[in-house]
């Protein structure tokens, strides 16, 4: 992510990371577009200074806080995303997610996904930040099959990247359902399905 100037003190990144985490909340309150650089000082106390000294512009901005929320997403799945390389770790994130639903009451949906209606058509540089999100996210899943079928618990002519991007399709459909429905067993049906379409693989 490019900046005016990197912070080069403790000091300095502790600033910038208070602008960023108040901007990503004001994303979230009020969405992309509705969040202004003048949000973000009275937030954080700030000056206009201090934002163009981390950040390009405001779009640069938004482009960190797509970083930092894909930051954010994986940090709370754990290290469940380093063990997706059997059935029984991969039931334990899917049944994490589910959890979490739970626990949000159903509510928020994909914090990445939810950045893509607001910001995907409208800004190339942005669309760009939120595919390598979802990359990131996906990479997980794919690396882990590549174990299981090195393995051999995957037949050979499986492709560990296709049946990672159908499973990243059924959590964002689920997940997507799960808001919209206010209904976790919508996200429980998805991975069902991405199970049973995984296990069609297994050697």
């Amino acid at each position: 992510m490019a900046t005016t100037h990197p912070p080069a003190t403790a000091k300095g990144r502790a600033t910038r990371e208070r602008i960023l985490q108040a901007a990503a909340e004001l994303v979230v309150e009020k969405g992309a577009a509705g969040m202004s650089l003048d949000d973000v000082r009275a937030r954080t106390g700030a000056s206009r200074g201090q934002l163009y000294h981390y950040f390009q512009d405001r779009d640069d901005l938004v482009r960190a806080v797509i970083d930092v929320t894909t930051d954010t997403v994986l940090g709370n799945q754990g290290d469940l995303l380093d063990h997706l390389d059997s059935w029984a770790g991969i039931d334990r994130w899917f049944d994490l997610m589910v959890q979490h639903q739970i626990g949000q009451h159903a509510r928020g949906g994909c914090p990445i996904g939810s950045l893509v209606g607001q910001l995907a058509e409208n800004d190339p540089e942005a669309r760009a930040a939120i595919a390598a999100g979802f990359d990131r996210w996906e990479a997980h899943i794919r690396d882990g099959l590549t174990r299981m079928q090195a393995r051999g618990k995957l037949r050979k002519d499986a492709d560990p990247a296709a049946l990672a991007t159908a499973t990243m399709a059924s959590i964002q459909g689920g997940l997507l359902l799960t808001q919209v429905r206010r209904d976790p067993r919508q996200l429980r049906i998805a991975l069902d399905g991405a199970r049973n379409n995984l296990r069609l693989a297994a050697a």
